[in-house]
């Protein structure tokens, strides 16, 4: 139906943008049918969305943490 959830840091300025726009399109990794969300966690509701496109081949990256070794003598 266009009800979006975001997750970290997307919640941020989405739903605000979102409500705010004329015309909302909605960029999706997965589509879900209706009833599998749960009302309580939609950020933005369907009305705000006019336009779904599924998105294809994301590439998920993992940052890695890099710790510098301590200088000799410590």
């Amino acid at each position: 139906m266009g009800n979006l959830v975001y997750r970290k840091t997307a919640r941020n300025f989405n739903p605000m943008m979102a409500t705010a726009a004329r015309v909302t399109i909605a960029e999706v990794e997965h589509l879900v049918e209706v009833g599998e969300l749960d009302g309580d966690h939609v950020h933005t509701p369907s009305v705000y969305v006019q336009r779904i496109i599924q998105g294809e081949l994301y590439e998920k990256r993992i940052e890695r943490r890099t710790v510098r070794k301590a200088p000799a003598g410590d």
